[in-house]
Order: structure tokens, then C-alpha cells, then sequence
């Protein structure tokens, strides 16, 4: 086995490498023979040498250390030129860093402890010192020098650590219950360092009561032994009084049985964090233009209501869906900054009609929805709805401009059926549905199973008429149009109709408003176009007459839309070698104040390259003389509800009277729609209406019955 040194318990080899073979020594003393004799015990030291610089004045070993930094100093405490604890303050003062060992004569206890506390390394008296005690007092006092060394290092790094950081570092002893709180920690809550003192309560009862009951769980997890760390996010009260969000970790310091008796952490001030994730959370649930909840918040909200209304039988409540009507008008004259404007005010005007509990959410654009919380029944559902309804009646003042709307509202009664909010959003969707369908109705609807069946119905019908576009299941059937002077046939109007496998032939009634309100109106309007453009080249040949024939075309607002639709429309009638006169295309008032400028536009570049433009339906829309004095048609169709009370009372004959009298004065052709009766006919030519179209010439046909009219040239007129 090593040779051990009894004094550290290590081995002479391990020691060798824990010292420096050399060891630069300043001695202090001011008689020769002792100095000798200090010097003589060194150099009896193995594995050591050492390299002694003597001076025998304070002075002349100041000069020394202010040069060169020695290993250690052995000094004499009395010295012809200083004497006493001064001649170590000098010492140590100079050369705060190097081990002093004072060696002396004056055996003195108290002075010695003082000696130590004051900072040398030890105090020898010289007749008690061999070379083995000199030898190890060196080279504990180089060795706890260093030691101390680093544990000043180390503890300054702390200190620069802890000033420099940005968190404030607690320390609690779970002993006397006493916590010190770095002047950091106490800047964070805004308190100057003498402010705060170190009871643990500082820190708790500055908690926020909500998050003290997690806080605590926390903590005592911990301390408990359950975690491995202590971490908490919770607000703090500042001396201001406002709460800020706080992080706190710890760990706690354990004795051999696993008791906690300290515990130590940090502070992190993290409210910027918690603003940002505040920020997001409102972005993911609440709409950005009104502040309301959106879709997902919303969801969320009934989710609960529903929880609540299955444990509690007698709690109701019910979901209120609102659609502004014709709010795509607003956006296209007025521009979508007004229109935004428009909702928030509508959001707030709504959001005042509110009470405790209910929630009020804006789903899409113009669609909102109010979850209506412990009602007393239908009745109380209803007088809300309409006081929905007159509440937005009134009029909104959005930027020098007077806006007056209506809503549509769809209610749903809340019943145990439903397992999923979306379920009764999706009924109090179809209820208002139903109520902006609905002719005079009282605008609102409350949602019942018969509802729900339609829209299946109407599901399935979209189905339907998606595989008809692929199986080419649709016919066009034709209408005359008839010149009233000489029963002459001057056009069809060209009519779709569906052959279903199922339920036989349909008239466009049946269909047309799926179709529109699921795009397959375009394929199928794309489709009508080409056929009648066939059947006209067709009739051309077979019939041909002085002017030729016309075919006139309903054409959709979706189709009018496309960007393309202008020069696909033009090709389309130089394929089939027409020319663009002879095709009309009929649009409803309607279709155009839905599509705007726009589509004006397009219709203009149809019109200046040929092709003829009846607006149907004249008199059912929302502004018709408006309209024909912003652009020119070229036929009128005067609707068939106004036909049809010519000779019921003298209201009918003035209206239809002053439309062929305006269109006369406008140069524009007329075309009475519906005529059933002789005397609807006989009033139509006593007015000089010029042309009419109507189930007393013929029904709308096949291609075959309408060869066969064509051949007789004529028709009734008389």
C-alpha cells in the first residue's frame, strides 16, 4: 500500500500533485539566528523545496509583495519597524490573496484567534515549531488560501449572477420560516430592498386569491417529495395594487431522512408571455372585427348549456340565428369599410338587448347567432325575436349615410335529441332559412322536424341534380313569342326541364333555387345556352324567314359573373353560325342589383357586340325605373301577375298601360308574359302591346310540336 501523510489521509503521490514541487516563501524576521533556523526546518522537507526571500523589516517585505506575489509569508509579529496586529493588517492589506502564517515568541490565545479572524492563515509559536508542524501549516494555509479563493470567486459570480439577472432568487428556510428575498425580487413587485422583510407571507399573501389554491398544491407537492421541482405560474400583487404574472421555481434541500428544511428558487416575470398567449387565446376565439365570440367559443358555450340543461330537466335554453338580409347590396354601393361598420353597430345594438348568461356570437359575415339562457318557454323566445327584428328595423348612421336593414331569424328550442351544438345551430340555421323563403312572413321561424326533412329533401336533391349534369338528364322545352298584330311567331323563349328517372319531368320551379344556391346552376346554364344556340341554327334552315327567328335565354347571375363569360358567349354564337341579334338573353331585376357594376358591364360589351337583352319580370323588382334609366334593354317583359289582373280591376290595366307606354317613349320592344284569356289578349292589343307570350298561344313545347307550329306560321290573336 501508498504511504499515507496521517495529517489529510492521502498518499504521498497523491499529495505530490496537489502542491508545487516548489514553494516561493517571503519571511519576515528580524533575528538572524531564527530566521536560520526557519530555513534549516525547511530544507528537512521531502518531496518540497523550498525558495525563501528574507528581509528582517516590514518595509523592506512591503517593497517585496508589491513586486511579486510570493506562495506564502511567514511573518514575525514584532519587527524593528512595525509591531503587533498592525504589522499583520500592513501585510494583509497590501496582499489580501497570499496566505499569511504568523510566527512568533508571544504565546498568546486571544491574540492568536484574533490573528485568524482578521485573516491569517495560522499563529505558530517559534519554540513549538518543528519541521513537520512548519512544513504542514504551509501547506494548509496555501491550501485553505485557495479554497477560500475560490469560494470568494465563486461567490461573487453569484452575486454578479444574481444583481445581473433578470429573475428575483429566494431562499427560504423552512426551519424559522424566514425567506430572504433578493433586491430583484422585491424591484419585481416594485418595493424598494428595505421594504419587504423576510416573513414567507410576504411572498403568499401577495398571491391572487384564484391562483393561491394551485400555487399552494404546487408547493406542497414538492416539499412532500411527489415532484422532482417546484414550478407554479400565478399573479402577484404589486405595490401599486395591480396583479402581474409570475413564474416561480424551487427545489428544496433534504437532510438523510428525506425532510425538506430549505428551499430555494427563482422569480421569472412573465406577463408579456401571458399577454401574448391572452392575445392568441382571443384570436382563436373571439371575431376580430366585433370583439364577439366566434364560432369555436360559441360551440364551446352551448356544449355547457346543453351539460347543464341534462342535469338540471327544467333549465332551457335556446339558440337565435340572425341573417341580415341583402347585406351583399351594402358592400358592393357602399364598399366593405361601411359595411364593416355597419356589423359592429348591429353587434352592439344586438349586444345591448342582451341579459346575464346569454351569449351573442358572430359566425360569418353578416351571420350572427344568441344562445338564450334559462327561459321561461316559447313565449319569452318569440318577444325576443321580435325585438331582434325591431331593434334592427330602425336605422343605422354609418358614415354620413343612412342604412336601413331587415334580418331573417331562425329559432331552435333546445330538447334532449340533440348530443352536439352544432346540431342545434344547424336547425336554427334552417329555421331562418325557412323565414327568409317564407312570403310575408313574420321574420322569424321556430324550427320543428318538418323543416329538417325539407332540407334533407333538399340535400338530396342537390345530389340529384349534380349526377343530371353528368347523365345529361335535362330537355329544353320552347315557348312562342308572339307579334299581337299578326299572330306571327317572332321567337321561343327557350325553357329547361328536367327529366328525372324518379319523378318524371320537372318544371325549373322545382329546382332552379337549389340549383342557384349550389353553383350547379353554371354547368346547367352553360348547357341551356348551347342547346338553344343548336336549336336556333336548326330552325334557321328549316324555317327560314325575314327577320329570323330569336331564342331567348334566362341566364344566371353566376354564369353573368364569370370572368370569362363575354367572349365565351360570342364564340359559342359564331360556332353555331349565328348572328349575336338573334339570341336575347333575359335577366330578372333582381339578378342584376345582386351582381352590380360589374355585371352592367359585361351585359353593355354583350349588347355593343349584338346581342339583344329582355329584362324579365319587369315590375316584381326592388327599383325598375331606376334601372331602365341606368341601362338600356332592349325588351321589356311585363310580369304575368300584372296580366293577369287586366280586366279584374282598373289598378292592372294602369300599370300595364304605363308600361308599354314607357317603353314606347324609351324606343324598347314589349313583351306581355302569361296571357291565358281572350280578354287579357283583346286589352293587350287595344294598348299596342307588341308581343306576348302565353299558355293561349301554346304551352311551352318540345322541339317537335314547336316544328309543327313553326309550319302553320301563325297562331290565335283574335
Amino acid at each position: 500500500m501508498k504511504d499515507r501523510d496521517p495529517d489529510q489521509g492521502t498518499s504521498q503521490e497523491e499529495r505530490a500533485h496537489m502542491f508545487p514541487e516548489t514553494i516561493n516563501l517571503l519571511m519576515v524576521e528580524d533575528t538572524p539566528a531564527e530566521a536560520e533556523l526557519v530555513q534549516i526546518m525547511l530544507s528537512e522537507v521531502r518531496r518540497v523545496r523550498y525558495n525563501v526571500t528574507h528581509v528582517e523589516r516590514l518595509s523592506a517585505g512591503l517593497d517585496i509583495l508589491r513586486r511579486r506575489t510570493p506562495d506564502v509569508v511567514l511573518l514575525d509579529f514584532n519587527l524593528p519597524d512595525s509591531s503587533g496586529l498592525e504589522t499583520f493588517r500592513s501585510v494583509h492589506s497590501l496582499a489580501p490573496h497570499v496566505p499569511v502564517i504568523i510566527l512568533t515568541n508571544l504565546k498568546d490565545e486571544e491574540m492568536a484567534i484574533y490573528a485568524v479572524r482578521q485573516g491569517a492563515q495560522d499563529y505558530l509559536v517559534k519554540r513549538e515549531v518543528d519541521s513537520n508542524l512548519l512544513s504542514r501549516a504551509i501547506r494548509y494555509a496555501i491550501e485553505r488560501c485557495g479554497s477560500e479563493r475560490a469560494l470568494r470567486e465563486s461567490e461573487e459570480r453569484y452575486a454578479l449572477a444574481v444583481n445581473g439577472a433578470n429573475d428575483g432568487i429566494w431562499d427560504w428556510n423552512l426551519q424559522s420560516n424566514s425567506v430572504h428575498f433578493s433586491a430583484r425580487w422585491k424591484s419585481m413587485q416594485g418595493y424598494e430592498p428595505g421594504e419587504i422583510g423576510d416573513d414567507v407571507n410576504e411572498w403568499f399573501d401577495r398571491i391572487h386569491p384564484d391562483d393561491a389554491p394551485q400555487f399552494h398544491a404546487a408547493l406542497s407537492a414538492h416539499l412532500e417529495g411527489k415532484t422532482e421541482h417546484f414550478e407554479s405560474e400565478y399573479r402577484l400583487r404589486s405595490k401599486t395594487g395591480y396583479y402581474f404574472w409570475r413564474l416561480s421555481r424551487g427545489l428544496a434541500v433534504r437532510d438523510q431522512g428525506g425532510r425538506p428544511y430549505r428551499m430555494a428558487g427563482s422569480l421569472t416575470d412573465i406577463s408579456s408571455r401571458k399577454a401574448a398567449e391572452e392575445q392568441l387565446q382571443r384570436e382563436a376565439l373571439y371575431d376580430s372585427l366585433t370583439g364577439l365570440p366566434n364560432r369555436a367559443l360559441l360551440i364551446d358555450r352551448i356544449n355547457r348549456a346543453m351539460e347543464v340543461a341534462r342535469r338540471r330537466p327544467k333549465a332551457e335554453f335556446a339558440v337565435v340565428y340572425i341573417d341580415l338580409d341583402r347585406f351583399k347590396i351594402i358592400n358592393d354601393s357602399l364598399g366593405h369599410s361601411v359595411g364593416d361598420d355597419l356589423l359592429v353597430q348591429v353587434s352592439e345594438r344586438l349586444g345591448s338587448l342582451l341579459r346575464p348568461g346569454d351569449t351573442f356570437a358572430r359566425l360569418v359575415s353578416d351571420e350572427f347567432v344568441l344562445v338564450l339562457g334559462d327561459i321561461g318557454g316559447l313565449t319569452e323566445v318569440t318577444d325576443f325575436a321580435e325585438q331582434i327584428l325591431e331593434s334592427i328595423r330602425k336605422p343605422f348612421e354609418v358614415s354620413a349615410h343612412e342604412i336601413r336593414i331587415t334580418a331573417s331569424v331562425g329559432v331552435a328550442m333546445y330538447t334532449r335529441k340533440y348530443e352536439r351544438a352544432e346540431e342545434i345551430i344547424r336547425d336554427a340555421d334552417i329555421a331562418m332559412y325557412r323565414s327568409k323563403t317564407a312570403e310575408g312572413g313574420r321574420g322569424y321561424e321556430i324550427f320543428n322536424s318538418e323543416m329538417h326533412q325539407s332540407v334533407v329533401a333538399l340535400l338530396r336533391l342537390e345530389t340529384d341534380l349534380r349526377r343530371a349534369v353528368e347523365r345529361n338528364e335535362f330537355v329544353m322545352y320552347y315557348q312562342p313569342i308572339v307579334i299581337l298584330e299578326t299572330g306571327r311567331i317572332t321567337g321561343f323563349e327557350a325553357l329547361i326541364r328536367w327529366q328525372h328517372p324518379e319523378r318524371g319531368l320537372l318544371a325549373p320551379q322545382s329546382f332552379i333555387t337549389v340549383a342557384e344556391e349550389t353553383g350547379v346552376i353554371v354547368p346547367i346554364g352553360w348547357w341551356a345556352l348551347e342547346q338553344a344556340c343548336v336549336q336556333l341554327r336548326n330552325w334557321h334552315r328549316q324555317f327560314p324567314m325575314t327577320p329570323p327567328l330569336s331564342v331567348s335565354v334566362n341566364i344566371s347571375g353566376k354564369v353573368l359573373n364569370e370572368r370569362d363569360v363575354v367572349p365565351k358567349i360570342l364564340a359559342l354564337i359564331q360556332r353555331h353560325g349565328l348572328t349575336p341579334q338573334n339570341l336575347r338573353l333575359e335577366i330578372t331585376e333582381n339578378m342584376i342589383m345582386d351582381s352590380g357594376e360589374i355585371s352592367k358591364g359585361k351585359l353593355s360589351e354583350l349588347q355593343k357586340a349584338g346581342v339583344k337583352l329582355n329584362i324579365d319580370d319587369f315590375g316584381t323588382g326592388y327599383s325598375s325605373l331606376s334601372y331602365l334609366q341606368n341601362f338600356k334593354y332592349d325588351s321589356l317583359k311585363i310580369d304575368k301577375s300584372f296580366v293577369g289582373n287586366l280586366g279584374k280591376d282598373a289598378n292592372g290595366l294602369a300599370i300595364v298601360q304605363t308600361i308599354v307606354g314607357l317603353a314606347s317613349l324609351l324606343n324598347m320592344n314589349v313583351i306581355a308574359e302569361g296571357v291565358e284569356t281572350a280578354d287579357q289578349l283583346r286589352t293587350l292589343r287595344d294598348i299596342s302591346c307588341p308581343q306576348a307570350q302565353g299558355f293561349w298561344f301554346a304551352e311551352p313545347m318540345s322541339i317537335s310540336h314547336a316544328d309543327g307550329l313553326l309550319a302553320k306560321q301563325s297562331l290565335r290573336v283574335h
